[in-house]
């Protein structure tokens, strides 16, 4: 069984055992969460497909926080020739890593 939710502005097609990284939630580390916007379910072999329209009603995607933390930093530089226009900015995006417990 598999399905694809939408959290944090993005979707991403899931099954139950799954780690994946998203971004970041609300939440202790241990804690279980609860995945509302369903988009679709199916089963593996994909001969029983329910897709809502745009959410399906009823159905959830369990999961359970395993990690948060922030990405790698990116560097971002501003230059501008002729002026003496220099900017340097870090960044580090906050995350959240879940396992995926039911679909």
């Amino acid at each position: 069984m598999f399905a694809v939710i939408k959290t944090g502005g993005k979707q991403y097609k899931v099954s139950a055992g799954e780690v994946l990284k998203v971004e970041k939630l609300e939440g202790e580390v241990g804690a279980e969460i609860v995945f509302g916007e369903v988009l679709l379910r199916a089963n593996e072999e994909g001969t029983d497909v329910t897709v809502g329209a745009p959410m399906l009603e009823g159905t959830s995607v369990k999961a359970k926080i395993l990690e948060q933390g922030r990405a790698k930093k990116i560097t971002i530089i501003k230059y501008k020739p002729k002026v003496r226009y220099r900017r340097k900015q870090g960044h580090r995006q906050p995350f959240t890593k879940v396992e995926i417990v039911a679909v």
